[in-house]
């Protein structure tokens, strides 16, 4: 069996199927992260633990978390292409790092003539 996203051959045993579709290990994994990035309730929760742990805004980042928020902030906006050529990372990467920052709301993205574009909110 080959993985619907990747191409790539895998066992029976290591295939995961997924709305009909099977997938390997990494590729669901890339997939995961996909669909968690914009979930209200997370934003939520996050944003009151870190509020009754004392932390706000970008305090709770790690290095390349503050990276990513840095580059959008300077340049107003960016697309995911160009944070992962400009910080060298893969889209699964980049995806992990920016859940943490669009569930504290310090990034959001939106669209601009049809070009989805990571922005950083107004109240920021």
């Amino acid at each position: 069996m080959k993985c619907s996203r990747c191409g790539k051959e895998i066992s029976k045993e290591d295939t995961y199927m997924r709305e009909g579709k099977a997938y390997c290990e990494d590729c669901l994994m890339d997939i995961g992260f996909s669909s968690r990035e914009c979930d209200p309730w997370a934003t939520y929760i996050d944003k009151r633990t870190k509020e009754g742990a004392g932390q706000t805004g970008a305090e709770s980042l790690n290095d390349v978390q503050k990276k990513i928020y840095e580059l959008v902030k300077k340049n107003g906006r960016a697309t995911r292409s160009e944070v992962m050529k400009s910080l060298r990372l893969s889209d699964a990467e980049l995806k992990a790092h920016l859940t943490p920052l669009m569930h504290a709301d310090l990034i959001k993205e939106r669209s601009e003539g049809g070009t989805m574009y990571l922005i950083i909110p107004a109240s920021q």
